[in-house]
């Protein structure tokens, strides 16, 4: 006679079984894991004429570890063909490049930035007195000082979210390179924020009126500065041009857009 409590163990030996099984499946089962993503090609870009002048005196130049901070940085927006027409002027053939070119590129028009607002000097600080400038910062509650390599403040941390820590930094002497304004990767990645709101936010050129960056003003004399650093902007970015389409590139027609350019090419020769 088997006893009732038998009959279930031997009846449940079945279901036992299939779940030890499905479980041992499972583990044997490899986990699918999704690919990660292709990392960028990155490219170093050539040195502009004050970098190259500080590396033959020996003194701090451009670290091309810093191509690399601004070249990670950039969004795919900022490589796209729509982006071609904000720096037509030093770049015309930006929309048939590869992004490896274009990141090279925008890493070179940084280094540019960064040669004609602060000679290339990652604790370079600076408090203007001119009207215009001369605010308060919303953040550390003083006259506005640039500072950086891109010559930044701290109520940029506020309206572009960069890494900068007013609170951290206030008990550091004022041009300790360990302040996070100071640091070239923090100074570059805000720069690159705020270089991607005027450009894709607010859809203006490179060379805008309104720029934040003064020497991206056309018409200004710092713009002068600007426009001598990008003597050396990448070959491939006139590489194959016809002759008269190149000659228009360096020298557009008229008007304010064109007389900016036209500028940039005689400070670069």
């Amino acid at each position: 006679m088997v006893r009732p409590y038998a009959r279930w163990i031997v009846a449940g030996l079945p279901l036992c079984a299939l779940l030890a099984l499905t479980a041992c499946s499972k583990q044997v089962a490899p986990q699918q894991q999704a690919a990660p993503a292709p990392r960028p090609v990155l490219k170093t870009a050539p040195s502009t004429p004050i970098a190259k002048e500080k590396q033959e005196l020996g003194e701090q130049s451009w670290d091309p570890q810093w191509d690399v901070f601004v070249e990670q940085a950039l969004s795919p927006q900022m490589l796209s063909p729509a982006t071609a027409r904000s720096v037509k002027s030093y770049c015309p053939r930006f929309g048939v490049i590869s992004d490896a070119d274009k990141r090279a590129f925008w890493a070179y028009t940084f280094q540019a930035l960064a040669s004609a607002e602060a000679g290339l000097k990652p604790t370079s600080d600076v408090r203007h007195t001119e009207p215009e400038v001369a605010v308060k910062d919303s953040v550390s509650k003083r006259t506005v000082h640039q500072e950086g390599l891109l010559q930044l403040t701290y109520m940029d941390a506020d309206r572009y979210g960069c890494d900068f820590d007013w609170n951290r930094d206030k008990a550091l002497p004022e041009k300790d390179p360990s302040r996070t304004i100071l640091t070239p990767r923090n100074n570059l990645l805000c720069g690159v924020k705020i270089m991607e709101n005027q450009v894709l936010t607010q859809r203006k050129p490179l060379l805008s009126a309104s720029s934040y960056w003064v020497t991206l003003r056309p018409g200004r004399p710092s713009y002068l500065m600007f426009a001598k650093q990008m003597k050396n902007v990448p070959a491939v970015c006139r590489q194959g041009l016809p002759p008269v389409r190149e000659a228009r590139a360096k020298r557009p027609g008229t008007g304010t857009a064109a007389a900016l350019a036209a500028h940039a090419v005689a400070a670069a020769n």
